[in-house]
């Protein structure tokens, strides 16, 4: 199906009052792109850290509706026209110039899968589950995952740092807490590479679903782990639930969420567990460090791969 892609060049303060206008117009789904930094909670609810310098923002901004392209349009992006026109009385809506262009459909849920390809940790083969699997490969020390709609392909620069990591300090028989295990990549490597039993936690319910169904594609026994939604930062439930005395916790997180999470983590390891954590962008690195510190663990390593640092620990 196409449709026809319209785009207000407009302010920032004008947009609340055009979003309202399209609506009133029965225009739904539409986008706004411009410059203005984020408040610290709608970056918390986000799973991606943000460099240190972000764009200027300059007072200017796109808001893109779409229309089918088989109906009638005219007689509606008209009165789209007006309604700037009597915003303008209100409010400064910027120059008001729209313009337009044409798209089609697209599956973004699949689409991104060709992206998605084979490709090796060290000796590690990470698979996607819908790519058939070459001769040559059947030997190889596999793992295949489906992420879905959750984290982990393994593609990541901190999953790399993860698995690396764990294969340092699995040596056989660990208990393993995945902490935001997202698509289960992480516990699948634990269990693929010698450990008895994971836990993960996860604040998506979405990842519980992707986790097992991948924990099956591997051939792993589901009663070798188990899976909690919830935040084991203040979730005294969840906390008491994974309990105490795992061997290896291992997180691929955010710098902010491993800060405030780091108190908690040594209640959860036996002496001389190890903390594994990445996703911490290279900025951050002094601040997750001295948090590790802090709650009383000892910092055996740290790693790097482009921009992103992992920090290994003992307690």
């Amino acid at each position: 199906m196409k449709w026809n892609k319209y785009t207000i060049e407009t302010t920032t303060e004008a947009e609340d009052f055009i979003s309202m206008m399209l609506d009133e117009l029965g225009i739904e789904g539409i986008e706004i792109e411009d410059n203005v930094p984020l408040t610290e909670e709608e970056q918390a609810g986000m799973f991606i850290d943000f460099p240190p310098t972000l764009p200027r923002d300059d007072g200017t901004s796109r808001i893109s509706f779409y229309l089918d392209a088989d109906a009638e349009q005219e007689e509606l992006v008209r009165k789209v026209k007006e309604g700037l026109e009597k915003l303008r009385q209100m409010t400064d809506v910027g120059s008001g110039v729209i313009t337009s262009g044409e798209t089609e459909d697209v599956d973004w849920m699949n689409n991104w899968k060709q992206y998605f390809q084979s490709f090796y940790i060290d000796n590690i083969l990470i698979k996607p589950t819908w790519e058939e699997l070459k001769e040559e490969d059947r030997d190889k020390f596999l793992i295949e995952i489906d992420p879905g709609v959750s984290f982990g392909t393994g593609k990541h620069e901190t999953t790399q740092l993860c698995i690396r990591q764990l294969c340092k300090y699995i040596t056989g028989s660990e208990r393993v807490l995945d902490v935001g295990c997202g698509s289960g990549i992480l516990s699948i490597a634990a269990l693929k590479l010698g450990a008895a039993h994971v836990v993960g936690t996860d604040i998506d319910e979405n990842c519980m679903a992707s986790t097992r169904e991948n924990m099956q594609v591997n051939h792993l026994d589901k009663t070798m782990g188990e899976f909690y939604i919830g935040n084991l930062i203040d979730d005294a439930k969840l906390q008491e639930t994974v309990g105490t005395g795992y061997d290896i916790v291992v997180a691929n997180i955010l710098a902010d969420v491993i800060i405030p999470m780091a108190p908690v983590i040594p209640a959860r390891l036996k002496e001389g567990g190890v903390f594994i954590t990445s996703g911490i962008i290279d900025f951050k690195e002094n601040e997750v460090k001295a948090a590790i510190e802090e709650a009383g663990l000892q910092i055996l390593e740290i790693n790097r791969q482009g921009e992103w640092v992992n920090i290994t620990a003992r307690k």
